[in-house]
């Protein structure tokens, strides 16, 4: 069994070896997967060792310790958190090699096309069809998919299609990784209430994809698309944070800056505020040492829960403390960056891209079912279209 010791000593070797200051960036992310640092707890040639997932923070200790490049997570965080655990748990040994690698460096950026103008909170109703090119042939797929973060970045997407549309709407979905460079597929972007376009529309016109980029069986993407949404869950609200991490340090520091901008009120508030960050940051401490034993569960989609509203809320007292500068905006430019940046940007910024939280990665209504049925066992929601075939379902 691997542990810390023997970590802090197979770091030590793989730095002496490869010395952050004088070795190229990628060739460093490369080197560290192939010695299998990336992800200690997958297996030994895909990034890892077999270790527990505990010791991840063992390695990446040293590794800062060090002065070692990361690669870059906020950026890649669709493909780290969404595209390669679904992989490593459905893919052919040939797609793990052929995928992992080149995601974990950051050579290729990963979106995700699953929502789509008619299905986003009913996500097993979705429309976009893929139909077999002949029998074992190639699938041609169709469809409009929406609210796709980094698409105009990415290199490849996990997208989910409909296969069979006699079929209940759960058991008809296929699950596929398609290259966004295919002809047939158009990424339009679409402009938020924040000026910028970090999300897109995707169109898919005739896009071929070969079946070897087929996830799972067919008909199968459905149980497949569950590993991904149960870990996006906890990548988007239980990110590791130090105290005072994440919305909440912005505003305690302009609360201890600017004194005269205090009162009792406000006061109250952000203590209230302040301790349930605390618990939030603390209970996804708790969560990740769980994962340590398995796959994500629906506890992820309580914290994801508590992030999108704690998020609103500090960030609506932000901009109540900073009185008429709260107001302001910094910068309405039409841009289509490459990451979210919460702290980066003014509190402006902050309090309207918040409003998005409780949308993406799942809205806060049907988390809040999931938590009600899977968490506290409470009767399901009635569900009359559950054996329905697709097709004769109303839309």
């Amino acid at each position: 069994m691997t542990d810390a010791a023997e970590l802090r000593l197979r770091v030590s070797e793989f730095l002496a070896a490869h010395p952050p200051a004088t070795t190229e960036r990628s060739d460093f992310l490369s080197a560290r997967f192939d010695a299998g640092l990336a992800w200690v707890h997958y297996p030994a040639g895909l990034g890892g060792l077999g270790a527990a997932r505990s010791l991840q923070a063992v390695v990446d200790a040293e590794l800062e310790a060090a002065g070692a490049p990361d690669n870059d997570p906020r950026r890649i965080g669709i493909g780290l958190g969404m595209a390669a655990p679904t992989i490593l748990a459905y893919g052919t040994e040939e797609q793990k090699r052929r995928f992992l690698r080149p995601l974990w460096a950051g050579e290729e950026v990963w979106c995700q096309l699953f929502s789509e103008p008619g299905a986003g909170s009913d996500l097993a109703a979705l429309g976009t069809r893929a139909v077999r090119d002949g029998a074992g042939g190639d699938w041609i797929v169709n469809g409009q998919k929406v609210w796709t973060s980094s698409a105009h970045i990415a290199r490849w997407a996990i997208l989910i299609a409909r296969t069979d549309p006699d079929a209940p709407k759960h058991r008809g979905i296929t699950y596929f990784l398609c290259d966004m460079t295919d002809p047939g597929v158009e990424v339009r972007p679409l402009r938020q209430i924040t000026g910028e376009a970090e999300f897109n529309e995707v169109f898919l016109t005739d896009v071929r994809i070969p079946d070897e980029r087929r996830l799972g069986p067919v008909g199968e993407g459905w149980k497949v698309a569950q590993t991904t949404l149960m870990n996006e869950r906890v990548s988007i609200g239980g990110m590791r944070l130090p105290r005072e991490g994440g919305m909440i340090g912005p505003v305690a520091r302009t609360w201890r800056d600017r004194p005269e901008l205090r009162t009792h009120e406000l006061h109250q508030r952000l203590l209230t505020l302040w301790v349930e960050a605390e618990v939030a940051r603390l209970t996804g401490e708790r969560l990740r040492q769980q994962l340590a034993a398995g796959q994500p569960g629906p506890e992820g989609s309580g914290m994801k829960l508590g992030f999108a509203r704690l998020n609103q809320e500090i960030s609506g007292l932000e901009v109540e403390l900073r009185g008429g500068e709260g107001l302001l905006y910094d910068d309405w430019t039409m841009r289509r960056p490459e990451l979210v940046d919460f702290t980066g940007r003014d509190a402006g910024y902050r309090y309207l891209r918040s409003k998005g939280n409780s949308i993406e990665g799942g809205t806060s209504e049907v988390l809040l079912n999931i938590v009600a049925e899977r968490v506290l066992g409470l009767p399901p929601e009635p569900r009359n279209d559950k054996d329905v075939p697709w097709k004769d379902l109303a839309r």
